[in-house]
């Protein structure tokens, strides 16, 4: 039986044989730092540490457009397990996310989510529900790079809580999609976070009037979600809504 002072190592030689994709390793939030679900030693400790990140399985993608693991990266079709803890936030403050190491080869773009709990996030699961809206996006860049090159190097990604953004608690759903298999459907990969914030201050705003849900915001003929990174010269269209910035 291991001891509780080996989990570590366990956790080490687990990430060591699984392939390198990535997760978010951790998040600052209104000056405090959080670490994110670490799926190769929070579920072998006896009492898992208490996190803001709902549960992911592993470091591997979603890869199925019509799965309700793309909410979330949940488990097993579970699309979005809610987490013990929630950190709080202030309307129009900046939000830093880090990755754990990001393979080069994986082109894409970043894009981040909210969703307004109807009570407490730590008891809510969206399921189906359109009641996604997306903060920020980013993809191809002027110069040919992407912005998942960032994560290459450890680069920190920050994202903005909208200012005029009603108080309350809301899930984050951000993600990386890898193009390097994308130029026919199925190929793109999914890599999905959640965690939980109680935004502070703020107005009186809801988001867009049209929300999306997941699954049901990205098909495989959804602009973007084919396409050839190695032939595409032009412009990539970044899938799903338009960027609301309240």
């Amino acid at each position: 039986m291991h001891s509780f002072a080996s989990l570590p190592v366990i956790a080490t030689f687990l990430a060591a044989t699984v392939s390198a994709h990535g997760y978010v390793s951790d998040a600052t939030i209104g000056g405090t730092t959080y670490t994110g679900y670490l799926p190769y030693s929070d579920p072998y400790y006896s009492v898992p540490p208490q996190r803001i990140f709902r549960k992911i399985p592993g470091n591997g993608p979603v890869e199925d457009v019509t799965s309700v693991d793309l909410q979330c990266n949940g488990y097993q079709n579970s699309g979005s397990a809610p987490a013990p803890l929630t950190a709080t936030a202030a309307a129009g403050s900046t939000v830093s996310l880090h990755w754990t190491t990001w393979p080069d080869s994986h082109h894409g773009p970043v894009i981040t989510y909210m969703a307004k709990c109807p009570g407490s996030c730590t008891t809510y699961s969206p399921g189906t529900a359109a009641v996604w809206f997306k903060i920020k996006e980013e993809g191809k860049r002027s110069d040919g790079t992407w912005a998942s090159d960032d994560f290459i190097t450890g680069k920190t990604y920050t994202f903005t809580i909208p200012k005029t953004l009603v108080a309350g608690n809301y899930i984050v759903r951000h993600e990386i999609l890898a193009l390097h298999s994308a130029y026919s459907y199925p190929g793109v990969q999914f890599y999905p976070s959640c965690f939980q914030v109680t935004v502070t201050g703020g107005g009186s705003a809801t988001g867009p009037s049209s929300k999306v849900a997941f699954p049901g915001a990205y098909t495989p003929t959804t602009p973007g979600i084919v396409f050839d990174i190695y032939q595409g010269t032009g412009a990539y269209p970044i899938p799903g809504p338009a960027v609301w910035s309240g």
